[in-house]
């Protein structure tokens, strides 16, 4: 059987205290697809990857990648490939603690577009 994608990473979502998770978190559910969108000027990690939802004509920055997982993102997202990569999340939960909260998960996804060599 062909699948239409590949696991790729599991991860929490960093800093979402600090970040505009508690604005949209009643519509945030297991499941909710969020985008990753590189941040070249983020001063703390050079190789940081937001984490955004969108809603309607409004993004929201939940937080980021965390540091040292993103590593292998980057480079991806930075030659244009981030429509390759779908993230959804995967784990919410209140109770626990601002940096557990809420977990992702990451698959690349298969390419649709042909590309002539």
């Amino acid at each position: 059987m062909k699948t239409n994608k590949l696991f790729y990473l599991e991860c929490h979502l960093a800093g979402r205290q600090y970040h505009d998770a508690d604005e949209v978190w009643d519509k945030l559910k297991i499941g909710t697809i969020v985008r990753l969108e590189r941040d070249l000027e983020n001063r703390y990690d050079r190789d940081a990857v937001a984490v955004m939802y969108d809603d309607e004509n409004e993004s929201y920055l939940l937080g980021y990648i965390p540091r040292g997982e993103n590593i292998m993102l980057t480079p991806f997202i930075d030659m244009g490939w981030e429509k390759c990569f779908q993230c959804r999340i995967s784990k919410i939960n209140p109770d626990e603690h601002y940096e557990n909260q809420i977990r992702l998960t990451i698959w690349i996804t298969q390419n649709t577009t042909e590309t002539k060599l």
